[in-house]
């Protein structure tokens, strides 16, 4: 049985963990993070993407069908947990910078 998703959460997983890390690091170059918790909440977004990924690689390596199969879900579950955290962060940055 082949992978259907892990490819692909693997290698959207790891350019959105760059996303995060250019988020942290932006907001800690300009000392955004006082009085906020933005960074704090990108970091367990990039924490919740690097699970996603080692899911995704694990399930790739696979060679049971149904460890392959069990590994591609979890990794699907952290990689959409990910994916709304990252919406919120969107919308707090909008609503704490762009509404001022």
């Amino acid at each position: 049985m082949s992978n259907n998703t892990s490819q692909h959460i693997l290698n959207t997983s790891a350019n959105l963990l760059g996303f995060c890390l250019i988020v942290i690091t932006s907001l800690h170059m300009t000392n955004s993070t006082k009085g906020n918790l933005i960074d704090e909440f990108t970091s367990v977004i990039a924490l919740l993407l690097t699970v996603s990924s080692f899911f995704s690689f694990l399930s790739i390596k696979s060679q049971n069908a149904k460890r392959e199969q069990k590994l591609e879900n979890i990794a699907d579950i952290f990689f959409l947990i990910s994916i709304i955290g990252i919406l919120a962060i969107i919308l707090f940055m909008v609503k704490t910078y762009w509404l001022i």
